[in-house]
């Protein structure tokens, strides 16, 4: 099958996504109408917690609740249909041609299984390889995600890992089976600050260097704006703006001019930082 982004078209491609959840209580409206496409490029989704953001990433790979309701006038993968393909394809699809990085590797890898064998277990689930090919290929991968004993993370048991290591071991798992899609959610959030800039430099040049597409799901403008080609900014389910993460400074939408102003600054003293207005015209549905 030719890739869809070679023909001029998106690799991903939402419009109009609508998720909900139903509850005792009434329907919460988590994503309202979002729309944005993805080619061989890399787009920072930023907003508060609550805005969407994850939610709209995981309808990408049908991860929702089964009491979730999804409904878009498009929602797609390279020629596949994500509402209507079957469970056998979205199972190709996740972990295949789309990898997902969560925020914390002590909840996203298994307990009880060595790293290298959670790595090796993703390899043949998508390729026909033996064991032993697939501890070789587990060790290659380990060494390309920089860790410097490979051999020692490959036998090592999640807890005896640090949360820098565990994600890199997580972000070797999801390279893999060299997906084409690569969806980053918070994947700092729980790392120290001196861990956070080598974690972000190691995604993108995996990204860059295999030709993949890359969702950075994130709360931090700044970090967008540094390691993105472009920036959609979400609230309360929609998106409020979108523009080349270079001019995301000068944004013009008031909720993205808001949390810039409210980041505080090495350069210019301020005595307080501002609050943010909320404005209630921005909980309109937008077009």
């Amino acid at each position: 099958m030719s890739d869809p982004s070679l023909r001029g078209e998106p690799l991903v491609a939402v419009r109009n996504l609508h998720v909900a959840f139903p509850s005792a209580t009434g329907v919460t409206q988590a994503v309202r109408g979002v729309s944005f496409s993805i080619g061989r490029e890399k787009l920072g989704i930023v907003g508060e917690s609550g805005s969407g953001k994850s939610v709209t990433g995981r309808a990408l790979m049908r991860l929702l609740p089964a009491s979730a309701q999804v409904r878009a006038d498009a929602l797609r993968f390279g020629t596949t249909d994500i509402l209507a393909a079957s469970e056998r394809e979205m199972r190709s699809l996740r972990g295949g041609r789309i990898g997902l990085v969560l925020q914390d590797p002590k909840y996203s890898l298994n307990p009880v299984m060595t790293a290298g064998s959670q790595i090796a277990e993703a390899l043949r689930a998508h390729a026909r390889m033996g064991k032993r090919e697939a501890r070789d290929a587990a060790l290659n991968l380990l060494e390309s995600v920089k860790i410097r004993d490979p051999r020692r993370v490959h036998d090592a048991y999640p807890h005896e890992l640090s949360g820098g290591m565990g994600q890199r071991v997580m972000i070797a798992m999801m390279l893999a089976p060299n997906p084409e899609l690569l969806i980053a959610d918070e994947p700092t959030s729980a790392l120290d600050a001196s861990v956070q800039s080598e974690i972000l430099s190691l995604i993108e040049e995996q990204v860059d260097q295999r030709g993949m597409a890359l969702m950075l799901i994130s709360h931090d403008l700044p970090l967008v704006s540094r390691f993105c080609d472009r920036v959609a900014v979400m609230y309360a389910g929609q998106v409020m703006e979108e523009l080349p993460a270079a001019d995301l400074h000068k944004a013009t939408h008031g909720y993205t001019r808001g949390l810039l102003e409210c980041l505080p600054s090495l350069t210019e003293k301020r005595d307080r930082l501002p609050t943010l207005r909320r404005d209630p015209a921005w909980l309109a549905p937008h077009a």
